[in-house]
């Protein structure tokens, strides 16, 4: 019998059902492997998300732009860094999203850690 995984305040867990969950977001994440797929989802966002079948819940984190509602709809932090790159968000804004500061705030949260 596994352990009951512990909770972690401000995350979220991805395990199997997750992955389930979040099957047609992180797939789609993925084909932004390929420029030409990236260049296809600016062109007609709405049409792209259609092929590949997100949720509503999934369709709605996308346009948001906000991470943690991606990562609610099972999208998984690694293919959904691909998608924030297209939203022209680096991990400094992922990171700020994910604490719920500023990109500033966050930024001297790092410099701060590091003069630890």
């Amino acid at each position: 019998m596994s352990p009951t995984p512990r909770a972690i305040p401000g995350t979220t867990p991805f395990d199997g059902t997750m992955a389930r969950k979040g099957y047609a977001l992180n797939k789609m994440c993925f084909s932004f492997n390929d420029k030409a797929n990236r260049d296809a989802f600016l062109a007609d966002t709405e049409g792209y998300m259609r092929q590949y079948a997100l949720t509503p819940e999934q369709a709605d984190a996308v346009r948001s732009g906000q991470v943690l509602q991606m990562l609610a709809a099972g999208g998984n932090a690694y293919y959904l860094a691909k998608l924030a790159g297209i939203f022209g968000l680096d991990m400094q804004d992922i990171g700020a999203q994910q604490t719920g500061v500023t990109k500033d705030e966050f930024k001297a949260k790092l410099v701060a850690a590091n003069d630890q």
